[in-house]
């Protein structure tokens, strides 16, 4: 039996637990238990480590996304630069230690559900947000070679403050990736305060957020002939390169 989880706090719903579970049926996968645990604080990792030996990877959530790494023995490459984990391969040698690395395969998800739907006018982005979330969208678009502006409520050196987003801003920009919670359910009507009277068919916006399917953000994008995407398939790409590491170290 191999065993592999969710740490966070609270952990009121699960995509993670509904996502594996129901792979696991799917692919008729068998001696693997995923499970949730809300540890109240992360000083209590290393205890949990030690009750469960079996346990071999797990997905971390808010709030311990940074706390973590300080409990962590190496970080790849992308959690190094965007100082957030969400994925632990947890080695356990026969001397009893345990050696974990992580990883953040948000970034991964990120990139693979959002290159099918690049067209080459898609050179600046804009994200909205500033959060983890955005750390590792920001990092990615990087890696793509798409410049990228920040905004958020206060404008800095570096990013937009809302008020400031006008028509040729929005016409320069024609990648717009909210990283926010709002539209999240219950609070659907909820969405960032863009301009969307200069949202026209070349833009294309993609919201992290995937419940619901289509978020006010996406919807008035939408009606505006925009193409949209929400964030599901990020989410189930991120799961299956989790399983990946955990299962093949890769």
């Amino acid at each position: 039996m191999q065993k592999f989880g969710l740490i966070g706090f609270p952990l009121t719903h699960s995509f993670s637990k509904k996502y594996y579970d129901a792979k696991m049926e799917r692919e008729q996968i068998a001696g693997i238990d995923y499970q949730l645990y809300p540890i109240p604080d992360i000083g209590a990792f290393p205890t949990l480590l030690a009750d469960e030996p079996l346990l071999m990877g797990v997905n971390v959530t808010i709030p311990y996304k940074v706390a973590v790494m300080d409990y962590l023995d190496q970080l790849a490459p992308e959690a190094s630069a965007i100082g957030a984990v969400n994925c632990i391969r947890i080695e356990r040698p026969d001397n009893g230690e345990t050696f974990l690395t992580g990883y953040n395969t948000d970034v991964y998800g990120f990139t693979e559900s959002l290159k099918p739907l690049l067209r080459p006018e898609h050179r600046l982005a804009l994200v909205l947000g500033n959060g983890g979330a955005a750390k590792a969208v920001t990092y990615a678009l990087s890696q793509l070679g798409i410049g990228y502006t920040v905004v958020s409520r206060s404008a800095t050196a570096s990013q937009y403050s809302y008020d400031q987003l006008d028509a040729g801003t929005m016409a320069n920009h024609l990648l717009i990736i909210n990283t926010t919670p709002l539209g999240t359910y219950p609070a659907v009507s909820g969405c960032p305060d863009i301009p969307y009277e200069h949202i026209g068919n070349t833009h294309l916006l993609y919201d992290l957020v995937y419940n619901p399917e289509e978020t006010e953000f996406l919807r008035r994008g939408k009606v505006r002939g925009a193409a949209i995407k929400n964030g599901l398939e990020m989410l189930e790409l991120q799961a299956e390169r989790n399983w990946e590491i955990w299962n093949t170290g890769l």
